[in-house]
């Protein structure tokens, strides 16, 4: 894995969750089931549920869900011509707004993949806001 980020935000999401799991606190539990069972494999694969979670966490710019997607895209097989095409959905259905949330997006993507973009790279299509 590239940066130290990634696991930072792995280790802090499971440690958590961890946390928030040990409570009793039947309501809680049961929502992170639901979320756990809904992205299983069923009429969709997971790859698509993933994809579609990563979408719908651009357009509410949740940074740590769009983290959370991306790294599951990732392991579900999402290719980076793949990633460009949900992140272009995500910008499309969200408006300019999203920008801001593309470039972490992008940013925790490249991390994974381990990729330093140069600030060259960075500037080269101006992209808005």
């Amino acid at each position: 894995m590239g940066d130290n980020r990634v696991e930072e935000f792995t280790a802090f999401r499971k440690r958590m969750n961890e946390r928030i799991l040990g409570e009793d606190n039947q309501v809680v539990r049961r929502f992170f089931a639901l979320d756990t069972q809904t992205y299983r494999a069923g009429a969709l694969d997971v790859k698509t549920k993933e994809m579609l979670g990563l979408v719908a966490s651009m357009v509410l710019r949740c940074d740590d869900c769009i983290s959370y997607h991306v790294a599951q895209c990732k392991e579900a097989g999402v290719n980076r011509d793949e990633f460009f095409e949900v992140f272009s959905v995500g910008l499309v259905v969200g408006g300019s707004i999203v920008i801001p949330h593309l470039r972490r997006a992008v940013d925790f993507l490249d991390s994974l993949e381990g990729e330093v973009a140069t600030d060259a790279e960075a500037c080269a299509d101006h992209p808005a806001a």
